[in-house]
């Protein structure tokens, strides 16, 4: 008797492509857990060099405009890293190039720009437009 896999299978993706897919999504996840570890030990440091300066309000507007550009990054790096984190489970679970909303296979050319693609394109500006 044949054993038949549940698994869907994606018109578009083989097991190297997968594989490669993973390799990208962990560096991806890297260099971004890389970048919020740098932008903190940059503040850090500024508070540490300049501790008890007089500040001029222009200076605590510009820390207050730096500190929203920072927060504002960081919550996009926030939210790529969940998506990356939830590629990397769906590559486990063989569910990789579907979309957690539909079920819908993704398209391969979204998955190679996007790697950390977990709903297609359409399901994408849907959520963006707030629909």
């Amino acid at each position: 008797m044949t054993q038949h896999s549940t698994r869907p299978q994606h018109p578009e993706l083989d097991t190297s492509f997968i594989e490669q897919q993973r390799l990208r999504l962990q560096a991806l996840r890297d260099e971004l857990l890389g970048s919020e570890r740098r932008t903190i030990a940059a503040d850090r440091t500024h508070e540490e060099e300049h501790p008890s300066e007089a500040a001029e309000f222009e200076d605590d507007a510009q820390d207050m405009a730096r500190r929203e550009v920072d927060q504002a990054l960081h919550d996009v790096n926030d939210r790529r890293i969940r998506h990356i984190e939830r590629a990397l489970q769906k590559i486990d679970d063989g569910t990789y190039g579907f979309s957690d909303e539909s079920g819908q296979p993704i398209a391969r050319a979204r998955l190679e720009s996007t790697p950390e693609a977990i709903f297609t394109i359409e399901e994408e500006r849907k959520r963006e437009a707030g629909g």
